[in-house]
């Protein structure tokens, strides 16, 4: 089997798991901090250099009620403080995409912290996490970027100063939940991604199930432009 470069997520459906098997949104997320590990080992074993997953949209961020939002940002300070040793011990590159406006201080110091580290030699895994993303605005910013560096609009400079500009495109885009759309994610990167819309809900997300999707995915003429 041919595994991909690189592994997109959109993990939807925790509050809606937490409510049909506790009726509460809160232990949804929970459950779905706890899914990540097992995709993250499975991504390092088959060799899936780059895995990105969307956490928290800009939308979410700015629409979610504020009590939710509170709980989001204790599972996401718990979970990095807690995972240091797991992601050195395994060689994972973390980095954050997305804005930091708005954020607690105590979220920002994290991700400042993390997307400054840069000596990770012999890496495994490049795991990007977008958090307070909005693909919109990443776009608008690499235009932004390259007038500043006075370079002509073209797709290799765009690309090149998006986010995720150092890392390959996704060839494999899912999304969980059952909702079939991107919600302003990677717009530009998803260009010639395959698409995959599962029903499952985040935390019942399982390996096998990313296996089957790989699985689909090597049948698949992959014909870039038509």
């Amino acid at each position: 089997m041919i595994h991909p470069n690189h592994v997109a997520i959109i993990m939807d459906g925790n509050g809606r798991w937490g409510i049909k098997n506790f009726n509460n949104r809160a232990k949804g997320h929970e459950y779905g901090v706890k899914n990540i590990k097992p995709i993250i080992e499975f991504c390092i074993s088959n060799k899936i250099k780059n895995l990105t997953l969307y956490a928290l949209s800009k939308d979410n961020f700015l629409k979610r009620k504020k009590k939710e939002l509170k709980n989001i940002f204790y599972l996401f300070e718990k979970y990095f403080n807690k995972q240091k040793t797991f992601f050195e011990k395994k060689k994972i590159n973390l980095f954050f995409i997305g804005e930091n406006t708005g954020l607690p201080n105590n979220i920002k110091k994290i991700m400042s912290s993390i997307n400054k580290k840069s000596d990770i030699k012999n890496i495994n895994l490049n795991l990007c996490i977008a958090f307070n993303y909005s693909s919109k605005l990443e776009i608008i910013k690499s235009f932004k970027k390259t007038l500043s560096q006075n370079k002509s609009f073209n797709t290799k400079n765009i690309q090149k100063n998006l986010f995720t500009g150092k890392i390959n495109d996704p060839e494999i885009i899912i999304r969980t939940g059952g909702m079939n759309r991107l919600s302003d994610f990677l717009l530009w990167q998803s260009a010639y991604s395959e698409i995959y819309f599962v029903k499952t809900l985040w935390p019942d997300f399982t390996v096998r199930k990313l296996k089957n999707i790989l699985t689909q995915f090597n049948t698949i003429k992959r014909n870039f432009g038509a």
